[in-house]
């Protein structure tokens, strides 16, 4: 666990209680704050009080706010040192914080989930003046307690799990320390601190950095910017700063990486322009022999590949070594996994595509397509995905969007509305031929059918196993 001595004796108001918000009240007790913290789903806040409280007495509950409050003798106070995990109760509170007065706390660390444009309690915490931060700032106040180490900070609409993976992998085949947090879905404070010269390889979302103020990366990604969250943002410049802002947070002499195949990226980088050497842009476009690194297919993983070769270049990783860490780079879950091969016909899950930006590189990487799309849209265009429409065979539409999507494509591609991905699985089987490929790229999210994006690549595989 990462922890800083920083946050010993100081208030903290944590909303949401997932993975990284229940990691973050964690972090924060053993470093020896008090946590009030919140989450609207019960089960969550369940979960979290026999985890914190066990053996020293349940968290203690504002009243109305916890069924069981029986409280057995107190554990030490943290204020004496980080007591066992089994005893970390007694500076945990569990209230619903719209209901206590914000200006008690030194900060209000909140999940990247929360709307900062739209939640009330935002708003309540900026007029009272109490800082609004995440896991990745708290990792960042953290720092210098940790042995010397460096930072990679990776972000951009598309490609930033693949990239931050990657990355990993080129450290961990040069025999690095490394760990990889954030938004790839490890919260970065359950992560056990490196060695001295380990490297923390970080995911990071706009949200995550709207909610990170000092985040001093030794090398900072940005892959693209593309329409995406808009419903966050005050239009799609202000989305494009908040991906800016990783640069900002920045030292001059720290390295920048930066894909520059958009216009805000490029206007990004041209922003760099003085940093010289500790600069490197990322050209679209770029010819590469691709055919060793079966992992890394499509023009779109050229791009993240060479974003994560320059990262890795900046840390002083061998050329040989990344030359074997792109070849052995096994990929990732949902982007772009090849699930099966039955009777000649390849099954793709890029479940991961939630928006047309994300899709249309998938659909680069094969001639010949079987395209399953929809879920719930966050927009009404196919755009970004209609150049590439000559490598589509036939396309298969689920979900809520599957009506707007299938009378986008019609006039291009034959279309078959299946409703369902079980029915467009099997539609898609019954007429791809060998050498075609069957593709989960879904260009929207998943939320109508599904928990998220890897429950329908789950439901996606197991229909795949069902044809068998």
């Amino acid at each position: 666990m990462i922890v800083s001595g920083a946050w010993a004796g100081k208030r903290y108001a944590v909303l949401g209680l997932a993975r990284s918000g229940a990691a973050t009240v964690r972090a924060l007790l053993v470093g020896g704050a008090s946590v009030t913290a919140w989450d609207s789903d019960e089960a969550r806040r369940d979960a979290i009080l026999p985890e914190l409280a066990r053996g020293g007495g349940p968290a203690k509950p504002v009243e109305g706010q916890m069924r069981d409050a029986s409280v057995s003798t107190p554990p030490p106070s943290l204020r004496d040192g980080p007591p066992p995990q089994d005893e970390l109760g007694e500076d945990l509170t569990i209230a619903d914080l719209d209901t206590l007065d914000l200006s008690a706390f030194d900060a209000l660390v909140v999940s990247p989930g929360v709307p900062l444009n739209t939640h009330p309690l935002a708003a309540r915490a900026r007029a009272a003046g109490v800082p609004i931060v995440g896991d990745i700032e708290l990792f960042s106040q953290a720092r210098a307690d940790l042995p010397p180490h460096k930072v990679v900070g990776i972000t951009g609409t598309n490609g930033k799990s693949t990239t931050t993976a990657l990355v990993h992998h080129l450290l961990a085949t040069a025999g690095m320390p490394a760990r990889m947090g954030g938004n790839i879905g490890l919260p970065i404070l359950a992560q056990q601190p490196l060695a001295q010269g380990g490297v923390y390889v970080l995911e990071l979302s706009s949200y995550q950095i709207d909610l990170t103020r000092s985040l001093d990366c030794d090398v900072a990604v940005l892959l693209n910017v593309t329409p995406d969250h808009l419903d966050r943002y005050d239009g799609f410049d202000a989305y494009a700063a908040s991906k800016a802002r990783l640069f900002a947070m920045q030292s001059p002499a720290h390295d920048a990486v930066i894909g520059i195949g958009d216009a805000p990226s490029a206007a990004i980088a041209r922003g760099l322009s003085a940093r010289g050497e500790h600069l490197t842009k990322i050209a679209p476009g770029v010819c590469m022999d691709q055919s060793r690194w079966p992992s890394l297919q499509g023009p779109h993983n050229a791009q993240n590949a060479l974003a994560a070769i320059a990262a890795a270049r900046a840390l002083g990783v061998d050329e040989a070594v990344i030359d074997r860490g792109l070849e052995t780079f096994a990929g990732l879950p949902h982007r772009m996994e090849r699930v099966a091969t039955l009777d000649g016909v390849t099954y793709v899950d890029d479940s991961k595509a939630t928006n047309p930006e994300s899709a249309a590189p998938a659909l680069a990487a094969f001639p010949r397509i079987h395209w399953i799309l929809g879920g719930r849209a966050k927009g009404d265009d196919l755009d970004a995905c209609l150049p590439h429409l000559g490598h589509v065979a036939h396309a298969y539409t689920i979900g809520e969007a599957g009506a707007r999507f299938a009378e986008v494509l019609r006039d291009h591609v034959a279309v078959t509305e299946a409703g369902t991905l079980d029915a467009a699985v099997r539609a898609a089987a019954a007429a791809a031929v060998r050498g075609e490929v069957v593709l989960l790229s879904p260009a929207a999210a998943s939320f109508d059918q599904f928990r998220d994006y890897e429950h329908r690549g789950a439901a996606f595989r197991a229909a795949v196993e069902g044809l068998k």
